[in-house]
């Protein structure tokens, strides 16, 4: 009950997806309860089945508070700004929302007295992060948690898919009690049950769909476009990015934005309140065309497909006879007019099996092993690609 978290309420899970998915009208601030409650249950279980880890009770609050605070730091439509926005007007500056996480949690404590000891703000903070800041840590395991680094097998994980599937109608064919109650710590990593092994493969293919069919849908991500170029018009008379390292002017920073801006006045901002009015009447950008490549060639993709290359081979191709645009249009047309947008999308590990990095367990080997590297041992229909690249092109005129 602290304006630092409260403010998650007013920032969309999926960001602009609720325009075109409008059932996904979910926040950060219930994901982030979801995540704390599992993140109690899979310690919590870890520690009542295997005493000789030392999991403590602090530990367990600890572990619960990083996944309570895990998204303090995401700005207005989710990854739309640290993935889109951010990059665009920063380049070159090495920020994520994780880090503002840490800014954000450190504010809420100090703004609010919060009594808690300075090892445990440092723990919750390495928590949020997925990896220790310092030395070794003594239960390497707990990181694994909230930000499984390793694998991406986490709590974080099984929140957001649950979450999402349902507010959109999907469903989804995992289940996330029975992954917690096969929980095992061997070594210094969590481990399941090889019977889990489906389950696991279902959460990183429902990953990847959900990324295909509806984080990156084309409508959807016109409207992140227009989102973005409206934001760069404001940010020379607003200068939004620079509240990143401000945790109070941060703290005001949400979806409402749209609403302050289009509630303006400043004729400096009518370029940015006319993209939001083409939003609000759907007057979106155009999805012309689209082709998935490999994921290796992510890099000659960017290097290829650049607005002035489209544009060039859009007048080369250009036939007055059988196309149905004049030679006006074609002669106006112009890098401005074209944006061309590469995602990636993947099971969670880029381009590579996240099943590969997990350790199962069995009753013949109660050490651990990875079911994976030969043909059969959990499936013979697992795929041999984990990740693709999706170009799309899209035109801000619709003439």
């Amino acid at each position: 009950d602290r304006p630092q978290f409260q403010r998650l309420r007013e920032i969309k899970q999926l960001g602009v997806s609720y325009r075109v998915f409008v059932s996904a009208s979910h926040n950060r601030f219930e994901h982030c309860l979801g995540v704390a409650h599992l993140a109690g249950e899979l310690a919590r279980h870890l520690q009542q089945q295997q005493p000789e880890l030392k999991i403590t009770d602090r530990d367990v609050s600890c572990v619960e508070l990083a996944g309570l605070c895990h998204d303090l730091g995401h700005g207005p439509w989710s990854h739309v700004w640290d993935n889109m926005f951010i990059p665009a007007v920063l380049p070159g500056v090495k920020w994520s929302h994780e880090e503002a996480s840490e800014m954000m949690f450190d504010d809420l404590i100090a703004t609010n007295n919060i009594s808690i000891p300075r090892e445990d703000v440092d723990f919750i903070k390495d928590l949020i992060r997925g990896a220790p800041n310092h030395s070794k840590p003594e239960k390497p395991f707990l990181f694994e948690i909230v930000a499984n680094r390793r694998n991406g097998i986490d709590v974080d994980k099984f929140d957001y898919i649950q979450r999402d599937t349902k507010a959109i109608g999907l469903g989804h064919s995992f289940d996330t009690k029975s992954i917690i109650d096969s929980a095992r710590v061997i070594g210094d990593e969590i481990c399941y049950n090889i019977k889990m092994a489906n389950n696991l493969f279902e959460i990183c293919y429902t990953r990847f769909s959900l990324h295909k069919r509806i984080y990156n849908h084309k409508t959807a991500r016109a409207i992140e476009l227009m989102i973005i170029d409206a934001l760069k018009l404001a940010e020379p008379h607003m200068k939004i990015a620079q509240r990143i390292r401000d945790p109070k002017k941060y703290l005001h920073l949400t979806d409402n934005i749209m609403q302050s801006i289009k509630m303006s006045e400043e004729a400096c901002l009518e370029q940015t309140r006319h993209l939001f009015w083409r939003i609000d009447t759907r007057d979106l950008y155009r999805c012309v065309d689209f082709k998935a490549y490999d994921w290796q060639f992510y890099d000659r993709l960017r290097e290829w497909f650049t607005e002035e290359a489209i544009v060039k081979k859009a007048k080369e191709l250009y036939n007055p006879e059988t196309d149905d645009v004049t030679q006006e249009l074609v002669d106006k047309l112009d890098k401005s007019h074209v944006i061309v947008d590469i995602c990636r999308m993947h099971y969670g590990m880029k381009e590579h099996n996240p099943l590969d990095s997990v350790r199962f367990y069995s009753k013949r080997n109660t050490k651990g092993m990875n079911p994976l590297h030969n043909r059969g041992d959990s499936s013979t229909l697992m795929p041999s690609c984990f990740g693709e690249c999706l170009i799309r092109v899209y035109t801000r005129d619709p003439e």
